[in-house]
């Protein structure tokens, strides 16, 4: 039998954990990354592949580091281009040309290893790691890669539309080179772009309207544009260039399956999303497990490129339902470094805030199930409420109730006073729907009148 005597409430204190992050304990083991083909360079070698070929890249993104150090705000021009009085103070400290400055430049933006804001330039997130993580490395060279039609531009002579065309088919070009495991001569390359391109402009339907011109020998027109892509994917370093032949480098070659796999992992969709709008695609995993609700992450990001996705995750964070703001950052956890520019500016977000520092604590390796440390009592007490919102738009009475007991507060009234402090916009409705759900009468009616004083203001 409940007493009707109000009473201060003990707590039982366990572990405070978000919604989200409850299933992890009885999530099953993750199913082992599959693994690149055989003869693949292990991923340290790969790096160090990948660092040779950004050296000048790296070199100048820390000059311009080591400016803004000395208080001076590097501002390029538009389109992030240098200007000349700071392309020749480069070229004079680092005793480079003018034109080696501007292809360094260039590629340590295209590679993440500087980034424009505002005007201003400063390192990217890829520059800190550096020399300490092999992956942060490697996806800077993919990055570059898949840029490698802005590193070396096509010929004015050379018609756009056809340009566009050759860089649709460079892809299946790559998987043959992949495939073949060596050199390619150059004219069976000219005739498999000549194939693609014609499958392109057939699955087109183009219908020429008007008299048309006699038709000419494709292998003509299309060799300028087969040389300026084979010349484009071996500035970055994806292939190397002999005599009429062409082979992919060891990091090419692992960059195209890589690119594989991620088409693999797109189409095997496991509760079809995978075209689904972040908000959709979350709310479609709200009931899937915890693995199974990873795999479809991975399928959705497989689909899009990340910077849009992240963006349109976290857009999704902001919005009013809970439980999609925690899942919205699970997915991020999937994105993995490349999100930590975009989570760190959402620190400066009242909402999003608690779910930023847990996860950059997770991403700079703390033990997911001891990341609430890094928040204030306020902001714990903030994410507490924001999760007893999700439990009471999408869990059962019975939920909310138990949640009660992951408050950090020891008692009752200090919970509510801190709730009532922290101004959550769903404070009123949090504490009306517990107070409905909790079986004893005297607790109930604390939160009842809390919620009220909330409601009125006082």
């Amino acid at each position: 039998m409940t007493s009707r005597t109000p009473r201060d409430s003990r707590l039982r204190l366990v572990r405070p954990r978000t919604l989200t992050a409850a299933p992890r304990a009885v999530a099953k083991p993750r199913r082992p990354a599959p693994r690149p083909p055989e003869g693949t360079p292990a991923p340290a070698v790969l790096a160090g592949l990948a660092r040779s070929c950004l050296a000048g890249a790296a070199r100048i993104a820390r000059w311009a580091d080591a400016v803004g150090v000395r208080d001076i705000t590097l501002r390029p021009g538009p389109g992030g281009i240098l200007s000349a009085a700071t392309s020749e103070q480069a070229a004079a400290d680092l005793d480079l040309t003018l034109k080696e400055v501007r292809t360094d430049w260039d590629t340590a933006r295209l590679a993440g290893l500087v980034e424009v804001h505002d005007s201003a330039a400063r390192p990217g997130w890829r520059l800190r790691a550096w020399d300490r993580d092999d992956s942060a490395v490697l996806r800077g060279w993919v990055a570059l890669f898949d840029a490698w039609s802005l590193v070396h531009p096509a010929p004015v002579a050379l018609a756009p539309a056809s340009i566009a065309e050759v860089v649709e088919a460079v892809p299946q070009l790559l998987s043959f080179l992949q495939l073949s495991a060596g050199p390619v001569p150059v004219p069976q390359l000219l005739d498999l772009l000549e194939q693609r391109v014609t499958e392109l402009r057939d699955e087109r339907c183009e219908i020429p309207y008007g008299p048309q011109p006699e038709p000419v020998d494709p292998a003509l027109p299309l060799l300028p544009f087969l040389e300026w892509a084979l010349d484009g994917l071996a500035a970055v370093g994806a292939l190397t260039l002999g005599e009429g032949q062409a082979t992919l480098t060891p990091l090419g070659s692992w960059a195209v399956w890589v690119k594989l796999e991620q088409i693999i992992v797109a189409a095997q969709s496991p509760a079809g999303n995978i075209e689904q709008s972040a908000d959709g695609m979350l709310r479609g995993c709200a009931r899937l497990r915890p693995n199974a609700a990873r795999a479809e992450y991975r399928a959705w990001l497989a689909a899009r490129p990340v910077g849009s996705a992240v963006s349109e995750l976290l857009d999704t964070a902001r919005g009013d339902d809970a439980l999609l703001r925690g899942l919205a950052f699970e997915a991020l956890r999937v994105v993995g470094a490349p999100a930590e520019p975009d989570v760190r500016v959402a620190l400066h977000e009242p909402s999003l805030r608690p779910y930023a520092l847990m996860w950059l604590a997770e991403h700079e390796g703390a033990d997911p199930e001891d990341v609430h440390a890094v928040l204030t009592r306020a902001e714990s007490t903030w994410l507490w409420v924001d999760t007893a919102a999700a439990v009471a738009d999408h869990g059962e009475a019975q939920l909310l109730v138990r949640h009660l007991e992951s408050a950090v507060q020891p008692t009752v009234p200090a919970l509510l006073q801190e709730v009532r402090s922290v101004g959550h916009p769903r404070t009123v409705q949090v504490l009306v729907a517990l107070a409905a759900a909790h079986p004893d009468p005297a607790l109930a009616k604390a939160v009842r009148r809390a919620a009220f004083q909330v409601h009125t203001g006082g």
